[in-house]
């Protein structure tokens, strides 16, 4: 991380509050830039994008009295973990979370029906999926690194619990601040009470009975599989010998179990196959408890006994398969004569399973993607229009994840099949690999998105997908590396600039961006804001390291920023032949023409573009910012 640059700056870098930034303390305030509904990992995550921007003014409520300790999600896939990169606490969710290596199958024993076998186990993760591990964490340790997020912030942001939001109305002709939410009190002293603040922009993270998307007129569309399901986090001694693995468990009579190993070496979640409901029967109308889930899982696990110590959490739920008919207030039809002001993210978008342990992972994918918008419309960056793009990239990826799951489900509920040596629910989760990671949202050509005609210079670096990062050496400093994790949360674009065998088309581009006034930086940049404010350029080069010398760089990779005008020498890196893994073989990159990749604010690849292709690539840019 870079500080620094405009002084010394003592203590813990993480930590960039802004004196001039008053706190508000309890007091409501009549009128706020985004009010978010919701403190789960939907809206904390917006939450803690918005924070670092201290000229927006944020407002997150919770119904709950406090942050939440325990329950709820868990996985966290390999896509989340790139993000949480970005945000950066990857680090520290590695140190503390369990990395789930391994996973194991296990059916009925032929001989002994009434028994389980283990049948068969698979690497969790295939190899060079991502840097990044596949990891368990109680979803409250999620919230929390959020919410440091958010204290450190420039505009040191606290969620105001006790307060949930019952109802807005919508003013479109209204300019700045045209929603008008009503929320109500909790607490007990005082319970009922109601206050109105009016928003610029309203984001629903309040989940599957959202009274934000219900204001807008929205519903989920959906099944639900009649299946209750108990779910439970515990301290227990037990014989299975896959207790530490993450293992899918089906038996002959008794149905299935999906065990979970948990953070701290010694928990474990089970999710536990229950009874089958009536079609016009809800799960609560059995009155199942804890003890039920115990009893059934030893019944399930068979020969092996589990001795519950302690039940941590426990919850029994049914399977429902629901996506909402919009993700923002404009109406069908009216996209061209209005822009959206209103937004649901996370379970209020859409529900599932928790089986494929995709709930908090798409949910922070839902922010992660409209939070650098907001930002850019906020900051005056961008024109409202770019918010239409967040419902026409995330209602298909929902899409996707309703569909998976559906299938998913009946596969791990199915009963096993007979004289099978690979069952199929280890074909199954072989096959949605990718998916599970998190690894197969693509978001199709728009304005956001080019066209594929150049992705042959960088095949690996697929248009629409997430940035695939890959090892690099820094220039100046020698320091190995990952490429992408350059790439931090906010409003900034990264072109990544790959050098071809002779550095002239690169010197060029340099040229253009540095002294044409048709380039991006030139139309773009604001003021004395430092020359990477807006777009970071990077370059990376075939050679090794003590191949090149940084100060023969072009200038503008060597840029002089701040007030003291002090030089940034990570501009630069160089493919990492001392380990052999060559950032241009192992992505496909073009040796001899090179290439541009850029790179969005959510670490999605915006455009694959040749090196001399300069008002095209300044197009782009100029197309997406005013």
């Amino acid at each position: 991380m870079q500080y620094h640059l405009n002084g010394f700056i003592p203590g813990d870098p993480d930590n960039r509050r802004l004196d001039q930034v008053p706190l508000r303390g309890d007091a409501i305030p009549e009128e706020v830039d985004v009010l978010i509904a919701g403190c789960g990992p939907a809206g904390l995550c917006l939450a803690a994008q918005l924070a670092r921007f201290p000229q927006i003014s944020t407002m997150i409520v919770e119904p709950k009295l406090g942050p939440m300790e325990k329950g709820q999600a868990d996985g966290i896939n390999v896509r989340s973990m790139e993000m949480f990169q970005a945000f950066g606490f990857a680090e520290k969710v590695k140190r503390e979370a369990i990395w789930i290596n391994e996973t194991t199958f296990w059916t009925p024993d032929p001989d002994q029906p009434e028994c389980i076998r283990r049948c068969g186990r698979v690497q969790d993760v295939e190899d060079g999926l991502s840097e990044m591990p596949h990891v368990l964490l109680n979803q409250a340790r999620v919230h929390d690194m959020y919410l440091d997020i958010m204290r450190n912030a420039p505009r040191r942001l606290e969620p105001d619990y006790g307060l949930k939001v019952v109802d807005l109305s919508l003013d479109p002709e209204a300019e700045k601040h045209p929603v008008t939410v009503t929320l109500e009190r909790t607490d007990a002293a005082r319970a009922g009470q109601r206050e109105t603040v009016r928003a610029g922009y309203v984001v629903g993270c309040d989940g599957a009975r959202s009274n934000v998307r219900r204001a807008i007129g929205g519903s989920l569309q959906g099944d639900a599989a009649h299946q209750a399901w108990g779910v439970m986090d515990m301290l227990a001694v037990t014989d299975f010998p896959d207790i530490r693995m993450k293992s899918i468990i089906q038996s002959d009579q008794d149905g299935s179990i999906l065990v979970l190993p948990r953070e701290g070496g010694y928990l474990v979640r089970l999710y536990v196959e229950l009874d089958k409901l009536h079609e016009t029967e809800r799960v609560a109308d059995r009155g199942l408890e804890a003890e039920d889930i115990i009893s059934r899982a030893n019944r399930i696990l068979r020969p092996y006994v589990l001795d519950v110590k302690d039940v941590v959490w426990w919850s029994i739920y049914e399977i429902g398969h629901r996506l909402t008919d919009k993700f923002d207030d404009v109406p069908s039809g009216q996209s061209g004569m209005r822009t959206p002001r209103v937004f649901t993210a996370g379970d209020a978008c859409h529900t599932h399973s928790p089986k494929a342990g995709q709930g908090m992972n798409v949910s922070m994918g839902d922010t992660f993607n409209l939070g650098w918008k907001l930002i850019s419309v906020l900051t005056g960056r961008a024109s409202p229009q770019l918010l239409h793009s967040y419902s026409q990239e995330r209602q298909g990826a929902a899409q996707a994840l309703i569909d998976y799951d559906h299938q998913w489900s009946r596969v791990v509920g199915a009963a096993p099949e007979a004289g099978s040596d690979l069952p199929m629910v280890q074909r199954k989760f072989v096959e949605g690999g990718r998916f599970t990671a998190g690894l197969t949202v693509k978001y199709q050509p728009s304005d956001l998105i080019g066209p594929g005609t150049w992705q042959g210079l960088a095949k690996g670096f697929e248009i629409g997908t997430r940035f695939h990062s890959a090892p690099v050496v820094r220039l100046a400093d020698a320091r190995p590396m990952h490429l992408g994790h350059v790439v931090e949360a906010g409003i900034r674009w990264t072109i990544f600039a790959f050098a071809p065998k002779s550095p002239e088309p690169l010197w060029r581009l340099c040229d253009f961006l540095q002294d044409d006034p048709a380039s991006p930086i030139a139309q773009l940049r604001q003021g004395e804001e430092d020359i990477d404010g807006l777009i970071d350029v990077r370059a990376v080069f075939q050679q090794g390291f003590r191949d090149l010398e940084h100060s023969m760089m072009h200038p503008f990779l060597r840029p002089t920023k701040g007030r003291y005008g002090l030089i940034d020498y990570e501009k630069v890196f160089c493919a990492d032949l001392k380990s052999g893994h060559d950032i241009f073989d192992m992505r496909g990159v073009d040796r001899n023409q090179g290439g541009v990749v850029l790179v969005r604010p959510d670490q999605h690849v915006a455009h694959v573009l040749p090196l001399e292709t300069h008002y095209e690539l300044s197009a782009f840019l100029t197309g997406v910012f005013r």
